[in-house]
């Protein structure tokens, strides 16, 4: 007989009552290529769904049904009868059977089929926005194009190993508009572009190597052996800290363009992000205080706060940037009024950066690493620059600075 799946979420009534009530369903993989999904209703039992893949990353979802064509329900409040009411048991083998009936068969267990299966676990077990899009991400560009159709019980740790030392050899990717050709960032040769393309490739690895784990674990193979062999870059992941001498980032203001001038001179007297520095307004400013509020915006959408205390220079500075204006209007805006967007910063950076002739070229996190440094040397305590930074104790600050 063959043996049913288990999930903590779904197999008893007790904890689907645990669940909240959602019109998209719970879903679980029951075998390659086969979800059972469960649907929790507001009110009354929750109802039996089944998603199959049909190939080309698309899917088929529908209700499990009686052959009188009546839907199938959780046995959530009555016993189940393995007709009309299915216990999660059932509800697998019932799912199966459609599958069989309508001569769909699962084939071979892909890593598309893992992949599929560890990202909706991640969705499952909550994990946040930030994390599912970031692993989202990984599959797509680097997993699933290049090992997609590979069945994981033939995978060999050399044809691992050969995918990872490719990705840690491909050019960075840059935004392209859909439809067109991907495009890429010059390669660079040096030694600190090498350890940041094999510590992207660790990242990428570990995603890939988390759904391996998920598709053992749910006994979608037999043995782990192949990817328990491949071992990530070694000392790849700190990255040199870069910061700016007090006169190359006096250059670096003087040969910014006005109205982005003034969020490099802010970036330097904070260590803010752009993203932070970007969004101040005018009630973030403390001059009594001598603080700045920062925002930080957390996987979950909420947003999280911390203060950075101001010199006498940086109170002056925000004070001058603030006057006439109201609390909610933004602190910093371009020429034309208009706000300050997502990567709005990259090309003034690097137009100011070859005025200035600073080499490498600058981009503008190096400006909260100049922060930091000139900070930590000049004998500011640890603690009070890792609070200025957003982290809540200094063990960033020591690994960096």
């Amino acid at each position: 007989m063959p043996r049913k799946v288990r999930d903590s979420n779904l197999e008893t009534r007790t904890a689907r009552a645990r669940l909240k009530a959602a019109h998209k369903p719970y879903f679980r993989l029951i075998e390659p290529g086969l979800h059972l999904g469960y649907r929790k209703l507001a009110s009354g039992p929750g109802t039996w769904l089944a998603r199959r893949y049909n190939g080309d990353g698309k899917y088929t979802t529908e209700n499990l049904r009686t052959p009188a064509d009546a839907l199938i329900i959780a046995d959530d409040y009555s016993e189940a009868d393995g007709h009309n009411v299915l216990s999660f048991g059932q509800a697998q083998e019932r799912a199966k059977r459609q599958q069989r009936a309508a001569g769909k068969p699962t084939g071979s267990y892909t890593i598309t089929d893992a992949m599929d299966a560890y990202l909706a676990w991640l969705e499952s077990d909550g994990r946040s926005a930030a994390a599912i899009a970031d692993a989202r991400y990984r599959d797509r560009a680097f997993i699933r194009s290049s090992l997609g159709e590979l069945e994981v019980a033939s995978l060999t740790a050399d044809r691992l190993r050969q995918w990872r030392d490719a990705l840690a050899k491909t050019a960075p990717r840059l935004r392209t508009r859909p439809g067109e050709k991907q495009k890429h960032r010059d390669l660079a040769n040096d030694e600190e572009a090498r350890r940041s393309r094999r510590a992207s490739a660790n990242r990428t690895w570990t995603t890939l190597r988390a759904a391996l784990n998920y598709a053992f674990h749910t006994d979608k193979v037999d043995s782990d052996k192949a990817w328990r062999k491949v071992k990530p870059f070694k000392s790849v992941d700190k990255a040199r800290v870069r910061y700016l001498s007090l006169a190359e980032a006096k250059r670096l203001i003087n040969a910014a363009d006005k109205g982005f001038r003034r969020l490099v001179q802010a970036a330097l007297l904070t260590g803010g992000r752009y993203g932070q520095i970007a969004q101040l307004t005018v009630s973030d400013f403390n001059a009594d205080a001598g603080t700045l509020r920062m925002r930080t915006r957390k996987g979950d959408g909420s947003e999280r706060f911390h203060h950075v205390h101001l010199t006498s220079e940086g109170v002056r500075f925000f004070a001058s940037a603030c006057a006439g204006r109201s609390g909610s209007h933004p602190i910093f805006t371009k020429d034309d009024g208009s706000t300050w967007g997502k990567s709005h910063q990259t090309r003034p950076i690097e137009e100011a950066s070859a005025r200035a002739k600073i080499s490498p070229p600058a981009n503008f996190h190096v400006t909260r690493h100049t922060w930091a440094s000139h900070a930590v040397m000049n004998g500011v305590p640890l603690l009070v620059v890792a609070k200025s930074l957003g982290h809540s104790d200094t063990r960033m600050v020591e690994k960096h600075y």
